[in-house]
């Protein structure tokens, strides 16, 4: 068996400039989907039963690993793309380990 623990970036975005976002918007899904991420969530209702409401929209990545989500924002495709993010929006950002899964 084989023992993997997933990593998630978490990001609170609000968009400031939809069309400085726009070519990032448009690149980023295959820049994540080439280290195995994949989007858990992207925006959407939200309740705060706690502290305070984000900021933004909440969107979730999640990889096989934290070398893998680290790869990912390292790699040269995202960096390339990364200015249209922060041109277009601010946003808090977090990597998290997330639990052992067990796969056979």
């Amino acid at each position: 068996m084989e023992h993997q623990q997933p990593a998630y970036f978490i990001f609170d975005t609000q968009i400031t400039d939809i069309e400085r976002l726009q070519p990032y918007l448009s690149q980023v899904k295959e820049t994540y989907e080439a280290f195995g991420g994949k989007m858990l969530v992207q925006g959407g209702a939200l309740e705060v039963f706690e502290g305070q409401a984000p900021q933004g929209n909440i969107v979730i990545l999640q990889f096989d690993s934290m070398q893998a989500a680290q790869g990912w924002y390292a790699s040269d495709a995202y960096q390339a793309i990364v200015r249209y993010r922060h041109a277009g929006s601010q946003a808090n950002g977090w990597l998290v380990q997330g639990l052992t899964a067990i796969s056979a």
